[in-house]
């Protein structure tokens, strides 16, 4: 990929007048306010107070302080021109213990929030699940038991009951693969749990809430409603039988094991339907409710090929360490830029991927939204992140002129963040944070996007006149 000081200033290709331009965060990841106004305490909240188990020894109790200031934080969305904003809906603050009482305080929260996006024009399209789990739900289980579903969805309607009136678009779940593979089976992330396959209870119980949700969200009135799950590409490392039998289950794992219950009513594989626990086949009935929208969240493809059979150590796989009993083993991909994270650049496999969805699923597969897309650099003038987002508009502009029905793009993320594991050794935003003194600067990239949405609208405007 070529860059250039200031990063590529050809015009984007024209997109729809409706398609959607936004960005998207997390209320673990940038709220802080952690003991405040009622708010319960989340897997994370516990997870980062055991040591050892972030990177850089940072937890989330402040991150950018977005609670106090959200207004300055719409502000930068209004001046940065994007149509929506993504943000997730914190359960601990909404019901401290995962079920019980509503703290009104925590709604009152959202409430100044979607006014203060309505009001700047920006349309709200908030996340109900972004990992952060009610510790009190995770102490007893959390998503390895199937009541955590139920609960889940009566949140899901506590959160529409209050802003329903005002928010027409809506995600249930983001990422149930990564929290299923990161935070259950290989403890690397909350809740920090090592089961490896004895994990697939929670993606059930996570697609089960997914489903009690939207049915949720229907019975308040809701017309718009989509799901955020992580895909990619799997390429085999080669084409024998061990390296494609280990790409393909690595596929099925990551990939199908969450797209097909909810857009086929049926898990990929019948023996691994015959593991998961309760009435499977009456829960794929409700997983498969009618979506408005598909979101996939994209970063990079997987190189994936058999384990080394003499293994005995960890590998580590873009900041994940993997252990060497997994029947796979993803391996680097050369020939590529990599992100400061050390993820390869590849956004033609966003075209490769767009296009296997639409060849896979047909029919059944509704308009798709790229809920994230984003990438880590260091520095405020940051011309790979803005080289990163060109070359991956253009690839979803190429799948979508083959005919895949590709209705807006959400850039991860609006600001730098507390990245998890990685805690804020990562910035992926598009506004630099000083996590000392938590000025805003916006970046390049940030200058970048704005320009280009401007320019979007001119020629809208120009071809219209």
């Amino acid at each position: 990929m070529t860059t250039m000081p200031g990063g590529p200033r050809r015009p984007l290709p024209r997109f729809p007048r409706d398609f959607l331009w936004g960005v998207s965060t997390s209320a673990q990841q940038i709220e802080g306010a952690v003991d405040e106004d009622g708010r319960g305490r989340s897997a994370w909240d516990a997870f980062t107070a055991e040591a050892g188990r972030i990177k850089d020894g940072s937890d989330a109790r402040v991150a950018t302080d977005h609670y106090h200031r959200y207004r300055e934080d719409v502000a930068l969305l209004k001046e940065l021109g994007v149509g929506a904003y993504r943000f997730s809906v914190s359960w601990p603050r909404v019901v401290p213990d995962g079920s019980g009482p509503v703290n009104a305080a925590g709604l009152d929260f959202y409430d100044r929030l979607v006014d203060e996006l309505l009001t700047a024009g920006v349309k709200p399209v908030p996340t109900l699940f972004h990992w952060d789990t009610p510790q009190r739900l995770e102490a007893g289980g959390g998503w390895l038991r199937r009541d955590t579903a139920e609960r889940f969805a009566a949140y899901a309607d506590a959160v529409a009951a209050r802003l329903g009136d005002r928010v027409d678009r809506w995600i249930t779940l983001n990422e149930p693969a990564e929290l299923t593979l990161l935070g259950y089976g290989l403890g690397q992330h909350a809740p920090g749990r090592h089961l490896v396959f004895d994990a697939l209870p929670a993606a059930h119980h996570q697609l089960l809430g997914h489903g009690l949700a939207v049915q949720a969200l229907r019975a308040r009135g809701a017309t718009d409603i989509g799901i955020a799950n992580s895909h990619g590409p799997t390429w085999p490392a080669s084409e024998s039988e061990a390296d494609t039998g280990a790409a393909d289950l690595y596929d099925l794992l990551l990939n199908r094991l969450f797209a097909e219950p909810v857009l086929l009513g049926r898990y990929p594989d019948e023996e691994l339907a015959a593991l998961l626990p309760g009435p499977v086949a009456e829960d794929l009935k409700t997983i498969s409710q009618p979506l408005d929208w598909y979101g996939v969240n994209y970063y990079q493809p997987t190189l994936v090929g058999a384990p080394d059979p003499a293994a005995t150590a960890p590998t580590d796989f873009g900041g994940i360490s993997l252990p060497p009993e997994l029947p796979f083993s993803p391996r680097e991909i050369k020939g590529y830029p990599r992100t400061d994270f050390g993820w390869p650049v590849v956004p033609e496999a966003l075209t490769e991927l767009l296009l296997s969805f639409r060849e896979r699923y047909g029919a059944s597969l509704p308009p798709i939204v790229i809920t994230e897309n984003g990438c880590s650099y260091e520095g405020i003038e940051d011309p790979d992140r803005i080289a990163f987002h060109d070359a991956h508009i253009r690839a979803l502009h190429e799948a979508m002129s083959a005919g895949v029905d590709i209705r807006g793009y959400f850039v991860w993320s609006l600001m730098d963040n507390f990245e998890w594991a990685e805690g804020y050794a990562r910035r992926f935003g598009l506004v630099h944070v000083d996590f000392a003194t938590l000025t805003r600067t916006p970046k390049s990239s940030y200058h970048w996007l704005r320009d280009a949405l401007r320019d979007q609208h001119d020629r809208r405007d120009r071809a219209r006149g």
